[in-house]
């Protein structure tokens, strides 16, 4: 419910792999001893939940602010996320070998999971070192988020002449640090490569050129705005929509990197299926029968056939609906999982994915139905609703995959588990929605509903469905940005026929160009104290000991996103049950600002590399 919460009022959730992982340590402790691939499992199912739930706040919420729905009908809603996520689970079977075994892609909160797990099994040191990061993570977020004595993010804007807007923020969150940690150097590089293309390109670009003649932008600059505000506005309704551009050809060319590892994955897990070979594989290498996925994904576009024949109550569309979800569907869910591997769940631009699936539905439906369709926008919506669950069921299964291949479990295992976990959480989805619709009301404050949660993903995705049908989406924006994203495959390709060290995956630089420059920040300052810690371990010790500050580097990072992610879980409680976001902060008076903030944050990045690089070499 708390993710729920989170997801409508504010559009965003937080991955549950690694408090997941913590509370069933806590849980299973209860019951006697328990190993580590026990807790890995039990986090596994655990954190589908979550993830399943932000496919569905990040969409289903659409047909009620379309008007199809009054409230959230309990079949529909488990029908739609069930199908979705089963989905999203069948999708990564054959992605496993080639994104965590061949490619090796980082998957942050997945690497941070599994030192959880093995600190939680060896205990000692290791065990109080992740503690004291974890409440150091808790209490920042805590004194951030709750108290509110500092703000969660600092930035600001100034007219620079001619219409250019200046910008400088950072996000506060020593979480992001973290995961610029585990990723690297060079992908959070990219990352803040990409927001640094939106900021300080398009968007003093655009204010310059367009933002006069625009009808909403214009007003506001007329009107003597800000310019952090103009920029946030110029950012949320045209420039994001470059990063939507280059995540659609970024993911296009993903697939067809992967291809040969891809066909690969499915060819040998037919040969294995019912073979002596398959039991003669390592138990770690044993994935879900590749027979019985391809199976189950037939016999699952049946129900989805029917769900949108019902909806549109035409069989030739219905069934082109439910082929275009499967392509769409397999197509984004290896892209959300790619992505996954790159920045990490919790910054996985999962609308962005489903703007894309939208947007290529919608222009189908259009042709097909005609811009007067009624039931266009909805049928739309539909679509992306379960490429949008199975995309972000897609990401945060490859991050639990990931910790298992390093702790030794056996996948074919996690991924029963994950299906369990999917089952489980749409029992309890469409409850939880009616609950929160009741009690706070959706979109736009009403008399009856003064703090109605605004749903900005789940409005966002009705605006471009009706947009489609209806006019005033910015397309060339999104041609734009396929056009960046076509430049960095080109550069990427250069860069590997070089054989260079740095690489630039597109879809690393397109994830920055979508999301807010502040979150890409920290994240490249973590990039940065993972590169100088290993530089100065590299000069200053032996192998071994510089594997072991590296460890340690790790559980720091580990130990602060569990911190920060299970206070929110705990934060989020009295929110919900109060409706008030302020109920734990201080008064106006003791709330000191955004030079505590960046002082405190400074302590954290100089704490974390003093972590992986310390003076004395023990």
């Amino acid at each position: 419910m708390q993710r729920s919460h989170l997801g409508l009022f504010a559009g965003l959730t937080v991955s549950a792999s690694i408090p997941a992982a913590v509370i069933s340590m806590g849980v299973l402790k209860l019951f006697g001893n328990s190993n580590i691939l026990e807790n890995n499992i039990v986090q596994t199912a655990a954190s589908a939940g979550e993830s399943l739930a932000a496919g569905v706040i990040f969409t289903i919420p659409a047909l009620v602010l379309l008007g199809y729905w009054n409230v959230f009908d309990y079949w529909w809603v488990s029908v739609i996320a069930g199908l979705g996520g089963l989905l999203g689970v069948l999708f990564t079977i054959p992605l496993r070998r080639s994104l965590i075994v061949e490619q090796g892609l980082a998957f942050p909160e997945g690497k941070a999971t599994a030192e959880v797990l093995r600190v939680g099994d060896g205990g000692g040191a290791g065990l109080r070192f992740l503690g004291w990061a974890g409440l150091a993570g808790a209490a920042v977020k805590f004194a951030e988020t709750g108290l509110r004595l500092w703000p969660g993010s600092v930035g600001a804007g100034t007219w620079l002449g001619g219409g250019v807007i200046g910008y400088v923020g950072t996000n506060l969150s020593p979480a992001l640090l973290s995961v610029g940690y585990i990723v690297g150097l060079n992908i959070a590089v990219l990352v803040f490569l990409g927001g640094a293309i939106s900021w300080y390109l398009a968007i003093p670009l655009y204010g310059a050129v367009f933002a006069a003649d625009d009808p909403v932008i214009g007003p506001m600059i007329s009107a003597g705005t800000p310019a952090l505000d103009v920029a946030w506005q110029i950012w949320t309704s045209k420039i994001r929509y470059l990063g939507v551009g280059a995540m659609l050809i970024g993911g296009i060319w993903a697939l067809i990197s992967m291809r040969a590892s891809l066909l690969s994955g499915v060819r040998s897990g037919l040969a294995l299926h019912g073979g002596d070979n398959r039991s003669e594989l390592p138990h770690t290498e044993q994935d879900a029968p590749m027979k019985l996925v391809l199976i189950a994904i037939a016999v699952m576009i049946v129900p989805i056939f029917m769900v949108y024949e019902t909806a549109v109550s035409s069989v030739g569309i219905g069934l082109l609906m439910a082929v275009i979800m499967v392509v769409a569907g397999f197509l984004f869910a290896s892209v959300a999982a790619y992505m996954a591997g790159l920045v990490g769940s919790s910054n996985n631009p999962i609308s962005g994915i489903t703007i894309a699936t939208i947007l290529f539905s919608s222009l189908i439906l259009l042709w097909l139905m005609g811009s007067g369709a009624e039931a266009g926008p909805t049928a739309a919506i539909m679509i992306g609703a379960v490429v949008c669950c199975a995309a972000a069921i897609g990401g945060d299964n490859m991050q639990d995959l990931k910790a298992g291949h390093i702790v030794g479990a056996t996948p074919w295992r996690q991924q029963l588990m994950q299906g369990v976990g999917v089952i489980s959480s749409v029992l309890v989805m469409a409850p939880i929605l009616n609950l929160l619709l009741k009690a706070y009301g959706l979109g736009a404050p009403t008399e009856d509903h003064p703090n109605a949660l605004l749903a900005p993903q789940a409005t966002l995705m009705a605006s471009v469905a009706q947009g489609v049908f209806h006019g005033g989406l910015p397309w060339g924006m999104i041609a734009t940005g396929v056009g960046i994203g076509a430049a960095i495959i080109a550069w990427d390709e250069w860069l590997k026929a070089r054989k260079a060290e740095f690489r630039a995956p597109v879809l690393a630089v397109a994830v920055g160009i979508y999301l807010p420059l502040e979150l890409s920040v920290p994240i490249l300052i973590g990039g940065v104290i993972a590169h100088l810690a290993e530089r100065y371990n590299a000069s200053r010790c032996s192998p071994e000991q510089a594997e072991h500050h590296q460890r340690n580097g790790m559980l720091c990072a580990a130990g602060l996103i569990t911190g920060e992610a299970l206070i929110g879980i705990f934060m989020a409680v009295p929110i919900v049950v109060t409706s008030d976001p302020e109920v734990l902060a201080l008064p106006a008076s003791m709330q000191i600002g955004a030079p505590l903030g960046l002082a405190v944050i400074c302590a954290v990045v100089y704490a974390m590399y003093r972590v992986a690089a310390p003076r004395q070499v023990t």
